[in-house]
């Protein structure tokens, strides 16, 4: 695998790493994930269109964009991709051209053929989607149960339109699928949190799917604001800094949401994944050294059992961004820490993260985490 790496910033490219036997004509693939005012501009895309004229494109627009140990806002980070041993198929489609989210997940496994499938990677729209369904879709056509990791779009903390693309100027409600091919190829992951739960657990006792209407037989957004104090006036941004820690009725799992609106008519939240009824939930709050000490764990995890990794790529929460602040760098520092300075490192904040919670098992919707897929090949 040889990879270079650009960043656009201050209206200027820079390149920020190349390995020196990169051919631009033989790159496979390009991953830019960036502001949305900037990828959307036609240029960019012809820009890169002219540089790597045999790649599959790939953009993302973020809530913050993240180059080795550093992250970015209102930029752009592209990383070109070329295989050695290995081939990639990429596939895309829309969102409004299927009644539910789960038939966009189905659909897009349908398109990769799973002979040698080792790993399928999404960019999804962040807006338009729900997560949960649409990992639903891509777990019912898995019979090989290969790891699909990924991420939702992001839009700064405005959750208004996110954007999204596979080989044209990126716009809203697209979700494309990446297949990775080759025995040569090893891929790994990694997903942890390390929020804190506070207060009573509760049951959810009314909901439809990712809407939430009541907790123990009570408003659920009167209750939420209950906790929320001063917070309240800036709801739906201010949510983010207090997750919902979700138990599944019948299962050991648990899983964090977090609130992309709100409806003060109906008394409801929606989340950006599904809260079943009957499920439990407890509030979270953030401990710093914990969120720090998860974006370790993850990479650690994300390692695997290799000595050396030669690309990570980084999907953390809006949330841990807004909550950090001025400590997220401690958090790209923790990763890169357990990578070391020969791991290539690209990737953003975003809307939600998709992997498996284990080695094994199938993806799953997070909130909150710091989530990695790391390539290397033999």
């Amino acid at each position: 695998m040889r990879i270079k790496q650009h960043h656009f910033i201050d209206n200027k490219w820079t390149e920020r790493f190349a390995d020196a036997e990169f051919d631009a004509q033989k790159c496979q693939l390009v991953l830019a994930f960036g502001a949305p005012v900037l990828i959307t501009g036609p240029a960019i895309f012809e820009h890169l269109k002219s540089i790597y004229p045999a790649a599959n494109i790939v953009f993302s627009s973020t809530s913050g964009e993240i180059i080795d140990s550093d992250f970015y806002d209102d930029s752009i980070v592209v990383t070109a991709i070329e295989f050695e041993k290995s081939t990639i198929a990429c596939t895309a489609t829309h969102v409004n051209k299927y009644a539910k989210s789960f038939e966009v997940g189905a659909y897009l496994m349908s398109q990769l053929d799973k002979k040698g499938l080792n790993c399928v990677f999404i960019i999804s729209d962040g807006t338009f989607i729900n997560g949960s369904d649409l990992v639903e879709g891509f777990n019912s056509d898995n019979p090989d149960n290969v790891p699909v990791t990924g991420g939702l779009a992001g839009d700064a903390a405005r959750f208004n339109s996110t954007f999204t693309s596979l080989n044209e100027v990126p716009a809203q409600g697209n979700v494309i699928a990446i297949g990775f091919y080759g025995d040569d190829l090893m891929i790994n992951h990694g997903s942890s949190g390390g929020w804190e739960e506070f207060g009573p657990q509760r049951t959810i006792t009314k909901s439809d799917k990712n809407v939430l209407y009541e907790i123990d037989h009570k408003s659920a957004l009167d209750l939420y604001k209950e906790y929320l104090g001063e917070y309240v006036k800036e709801l739906p941004g201010s949510a983010l800094l207090f997750p919902l820690s979700l138990s599944i009725q019948g299962s050991d799992k648990k899983l964090v949401r977090t609130i992309l609106s709100v409806n003060e008519d109906e008394k409801s939240m929606t989340f950006a994944g599904n809260l079943p009824e009957g499920s439990n939930v407890r509030l979270m709050k953030a401990n710093f050294d914990k969120l720090i000490k998860a974006s370790s764990t993850a990479a650690t995890d994300a390692s695997g059992s290799l000595a050396s990794t030669e690309l990570a790529i980084m999907v953390s929460c809006v949330g841990r961004k807004l909550v950090l602040n001025e400590r997220t760098d401690e958090e790209l520092l923790a990763a890169k820490d357990i990578f070391g300075n020969d791991t290539v490192i690209a990737g953003f904040y975003s809307y939600g993260e998709l992997s498996p919670l284990n080695k094994g098992s199938n993806c799953e919707l997070h909130n909150q985490t710091m989530t990695i897929t790391t390539f290397t090949e033999k």
